[in-house]
């Protein structure tokens, strides 16, 4: 797990190796783990690891999502999703979700917090199973057909990450 502090705001980034029987329970007990979290404004936000393409591009996209919320250019109501479609690079929120929505079955799973409890990702452990930050590395054949990426374009940018923070900013600038 690793922690930032980001415009005031307390981030921690976890992957997990999850399988998923039910996604309504899921996301039940991810609001009840939220409810009783000590910290009001707690947002958990639970993105598809394959889809991820290391650390630093989660972060730039929780970054992007604060400051579109503080700037009220935010494209979704909730700040979960915010960093959902920021970190897909995509400006419709259902393509989003089919980018890094979370489904049944065996599944790498990006944890993403904002302002939640030190303990967070250990309770996150307990429903998810084990942490495995390892899921977070970029593959690149997967990305390269998910986001339609050409080995140029990772040229040009030095590495697959530097690409999809990139166009993560890059929302920012036409809304």
């Amino acid at each position: 797990m690793s922690q930032f502090n980001i415009i005031d705001h307390n981030i921690q980034i976890a992957g997990f190796d999850a399988e998923i029987n039910d996604l309504t329970e899921l996301m039940d007990l991810i609001k009840s783990i939220s409810a009783k979290n000590q910290c009001e404004d707690c947002v958990i936000q639970l993105l598809k690891a394959d889809g991820i393409a290391g650390e630093k591009h989660v972060l730039q996209a929780t970054s992007q999502a604060l400051m579109a919320f503080n700037r009220n250019n935010n494209m979704a109501k909730d700040l979960g999703l915010e960093i959902c479609v920021r970190a897909s690079a995509q400006r419709q929120i259902s393509r989003a979700l089919k980018i890094l929505g979370i489904n049944e079955g065996k599944i790498g799973i990006c944890a993403v917090t904002v302002d939640c409890d030190e303990n967070i990702m250990y309770e996150l452990g307990k429903i998810l199973g084990g942490k495995n930050n390892k899921v977070l590395d970029a593959n690149i054949d997967e990305l390269k057909k998910l986001y339609n990426i050409a080995d140029k374009e990772i040229k040009s940018a030095g590495n697959i990450e530097n690409v999809l923070i990139e166009r993560t900013a890059l929302l920012s600038l036409a809304i």
